[in-house]
């Protein structure tokens, strides 16, 4: 009989693509959503957090937990209001589950979870960041921190639980990517900031994968740095995305005090950058990217 992964945050574009690599390997998938939603091929169970309420099979029948659901970081500024809903949306959400979890049988084998590289603060300069770097001490590190403690009530059960901490995810499906190439089609892209930040990422595939690969292996546990091996400055990447979508570079950079007139506190996201070593996946684990350049990876995501 299929296992059956459960997921929260499934209708975003990692739960979206993730789920078609699931059902293309067998798996049933089920989602937690808050509403009604129609889907042939996803069993979906409802849940409230605010009412601690989570539909009575969704963990009984649950083989694997993906852990994907919380407010966009980058989808608004950052007002006090915001910043709580980032923090509760992520942590609230897998607290409950722990609760229930405690609360009756289940046969949940691991449970892997959605964590970011601004664990390591949002700017970390030239520095090379890995797993065994502290957490930083701006608002971002403090999301992420308290996001992992979180998922850590999982593994306090005795549910082997694995937190993989992402890099920008490269897809034509939402996420950085557009937002970044749209004023490159337009052509009026142009670096932001000094150019010089780091960026650290991955294709949507690789990370997709990776999220199955640590449902699988039980040897992957504990937080992994889910990158790309070869992170890049602001300024090439805006420049390859250029030359994949075969548009001009006009513009001189974006300078920073435009970004943060523009965004507030959250301009810190594009300002700073993370040069991040994925030193657990390559030394613990057999794990094999399919796209580690980054023109190969923009290239087939816009199929040239």
């Amino acid at each position: 009989m299929a296992e059956t992964v459960l997921i929260t945050g499934g209708t975003g574009m990692i739960g979206r693509r993730l789920t078609t690599l699931l059902l293309e390997k067998g798996y049933q998938v089920a989602y937690l959503s808050r509403k009604q939603q129609n889907n042939p091929n996803v069993k979906i169970y409802r849940w409230d957090i605010e009412k601690k309420f989570i539909e009575e099979d969704a963990l009984r029948k649950a083989d694997y937990i993906i852990h994907l659901a919380g407010a966009g970081i980058a989808d608004q500024r950052w007002t006090a209001s915001r910043k709580q809903e980032i923090i509760q949306s992520r942590t609230k959400s897998i607290e409950l589950i722990a609760r229930k979890l405690q609360e009756r049988p289940y046969h949940v084998k691991a449970c892997v979870s959605a964590s970011g590289i601004g664990f390591y603060g949002a700017d970390t300069g030239d520095a090379r960041v890995s797993e065994q770097t502290p957490s930083g001490t701006d608002f971002v590190a403090h999301v992420t921190r308290h996001w992992e403690n979180a998922v850590e009530l999982i593994d306090n059960i005795g549910i082997r639980t694995t937190k993989l901490r992402t890099g920008i995810v490269l897809s034509t499906e939402g996420g950085a990517l557009p937002k970044i190439a749209l004023p490159v089609q337009w052509g009026v892209g142009a670096p932001l900031a000094s150019g010089k930040q780091w960026t650290s990422w991955i294709h949507i595939d690789d990370l997709c994968r990776m999220y199955i690969e640590a449902l699988e292996n039980p040897t992957w546990r504990g937080a992994y740095n889910a990158v790309a091996p070869t992170p890049v400055t602001n300024a090439v990447l805006t420049r390859q995305i250029a030359e994949v979508l075969d548009r001009p570079l006009w513009l001189p950079n974006v300078p920073s005090f435009v970004l943060k007139a523009v965004f507030g506190e959250m301009a810190n996201l594009v300002i700073g950058g993370n040069y991040v070593l994925n030193h657990r996946i390559k030394a613990e684990t057999n794990f094999t990217y399919q796209f580690e350049d980054l023109k190969q990876a923009l290239s087939h995501l816009y199929e040239k």
